[in-house]
């Protein structure tokens, strides 16, 4: 983990060796002072060289001035350093998770992955930035001032040193309650993240259902579990620093009792004594440091430890010997294929499927029995457990993942649309595409009329997931950007299930005129759109129950009839 961890300064070697040069520079002139004064006390001030007095304290104040450049250096310039590799790991992470599979995404909430992109990292930046100064600068510091403090009193000096283990000792004792405490700190807070972006999201779904009372619960029971990981934390913090800071100050009353000891017994002069009184935070401070450094360290490592958990997450691969598909026929065919989301629960059971090169194949049935899924399973986004996908007779497993899935658009009932401007929307089905081709495309969507009537044509922006528009509106936009895309391959999944039926007309003929020249496999709930499919297969259980045109199916007398009848009743009422 350390090896991953340091491979973040190499781009940021320059600023790194600057800051550790001004960290290094303020901690060796913080020992002029004490020097100075021991000076003062030995020569000085018994000589009554007034001049020196004068020059040695305009001395020590022209070297703090130094300080203070030094020191506005290192809070500045090494935050930027440390907020720069933060960056970095954030695009890192970003682009990994733009690589995972969907099945990452179907086991882990938004508000949880997005409390690794920014709370967790912040920790870390923290570390990078004030981890190296307080290790390396505070071990240099301590030997420094050992030195220092020896050339004094060596066994004043020793005393003092003897007593370390007793410090440490404590810190290790309590470090790994600190450990724990962090770590569940992190998990807290991702906790209370994923509530957050669960409850904002479905803030619409909340109002209308009247449900305020019921997000507020789930809310203060996150809430809670942060409040009591943060109380073990605060915990575990407090113990170490009471203890720490205890034992450092016994070392002052150790110093003093020594001290006045060897004073006594004319071991050690009273301008020495003095002197070693002012000098030895000079030890103690950076020991102080180093001890305390052990908080920040377990919040930066539990950060980084949630951040390498989804690096080291598998990503989509192609496989070895994949290529690049060509623009595809879209001749599909499923020979004997299994599938399950968990390694115990399979949700398709042995599908064969023969969906000829531009022919309209329409999946029906009960909800939950493994439509979908077979349409996910075309894109590769799942891969199958056994059997094959062939697509113009080449699995599909053997074209590259990128270039397989530029050949098929999807159209689903539940469409994502960015916050971002029309034209953007459009744009996403090919970014390369001119301005002449997104207005073409949206007038074969049946969408331009209404976007030039808006306040601001292509360039209005429409909210986060469209909230400005209505359904109807934002599946035409999606349509419109499958125009753009024009892939052989099309999947419409539940396209038009829950638009009224003016609306669905008007789309329909949107689709109707996408699906021209083209392989497409429709999902549908209302059987009434698909009974000019060329091949309708019934799915339930996850298996083909029954497979034919809509005229054969109905003389079958099974589940597609019973449906179908169903539902014609219900819209004779």
């Amino acid at each position: 983990m350390l090896k991953r961890f340091l491979k973040y300064y190499k781009p940021h070697a320059k600023l790194f060796t600057l800051d550790m040069l001004a960290s290094l520079l303020v901690s060796l002139t913080a020992i002029i002072y004490p020097m100075v004064t021991r000076t003062m006390l030995n020569d000085l001030i018994p000589n009554r060289n007034y001049q020196m007095i004068v020059i040695a304290g305009v001395g020590v104040l022209l070297i703090y001035l130094v300080r203070m450049g030094l020191n506005y250096f290192i809070q500045y310039q090494g935050h930027i350093m440390g907020v720069r590799m933060q960056a970095h790991m954030r695009s890192d992470l970003f682009h990994h998770l733009q690589k995972l599979p969907f099945t990452y995404y179907d086991q882990h909430e938004t508000g949880k992955i997005m409390s690794r992109l920014t709370s967790d990292l912040q920790e870390v930046s923290e570390l990078a930035h004030h981890g190296p100064e307080n290790l390396i600068i505070s071990s240099i510091s301590v030997v420094v001032a050992f030195v220092y403090l020896s050339g004094i009193n060596i066994w004043l000096t020793l005393i003092i040193f003897l007593c370390m283990p007793v410090l440490l000792f404590v810190a290790i004792r309590i470090r790994d309650k600190m450990t724990a405490a962090f770590r569940k700190g992190r998990k807290a807070i991702a906790e209370i993240n994923a509530s957050l972006q669960s409850s904002i999201a479905g803030i619409r779904v909340t109002k209308a259902f009247t449900n305020s009372a019921k997000e507020e619960e789930k809310f203060q029971r996150s809430n809670g579990m942060y409040m009591e990981a943060s109380r073990d934390q605060y915990k575990a913090m407090a113990q170490f620093h009471s203890a720490t800071t205890f034992i450092t100050e016994v070392f002052n009353v150790v110093i003093l009792i020594a001290g006045g000891l060897f004073l006594y017994g004319g071991k050690i002069d009273f301008a020495d004594y003095s002197t070693f009184i002012v000098s030895v935070n000079l030890f103690l401070n950076p020991i102080t440091t180093l001890i305390r450094f052990a908080e920040q360290l377990q919040s930066g490592v539990s950060g980084f430890e949630r951040f390498l958990e989804v690096m080291d997450t598998q990503p989509e691969m192609d496989t070895e010997h994949a290529a690049q598909a060509p623009r595809l026929q879209g001749h599909i065919t499923f020979e004997n294929v299994h599938y399950g989301y968990d390694t115990d629960r399979e949700v398709i059971h042995g599908v064969n499927l023969d969906i000829p090169a531009g022919s309209t194949f329409a999946l029906v049935g009960p909800s939950g029995g493994g439509k979908t899924t077979i349409c996910h399973l075309i894109p590769n986004f799942y891969n199958v457990d056994a059997g094959d996908i062939r697509i113009d007779g080449t699995r599909i497993q053997d074209f590259t993942l990128e270039s397989l899935r530029r050949n098929i658009g999807i159209v689903q009932q539940d469409i994502y649309l960015f916050n971002a401007s029309v034209r953007d929307n459009i744009l996403y089905g090919r970014l390369d595409a001119t301005e002449e081709e997104v207005i073409e495309a949206a007038k074969r969507a049946n969408i331009h009329d209404y976007i030039m009537a808006m306040e601001h044509g292509y360039d209005t922006v429409i909210g986060e997931r469209g909230v400005r528009l209505s359904g109807g509106q934002k599946q035409r936009l999606c349509i419109a950007r499958v125009f753009l895309k024009n892939p052989p391959i099309l999947i419409l999944d539940e396209a038009t299930s829950a638009l009224d039926n003016a609306t669905e007309i008007l789309i329909q003929q949107a689709l109707d005129e996408l699906c021209k020249g083209r392989t497409t496999l429709v999902v549908a709930h209302r059987l009434s759109t698909i009974k000019n499919a060329n091949e309708i297969a019934v799915v339930a259980n996850g298996k083909i129950q029954e497979q034919g045109s809509h005229e054969a199916l109905l003389a079958l007398n099974g589940i597609y009839s019973g449906l179908y009848n169903q539902q014609f009743r219900e819209e004779e009422k």
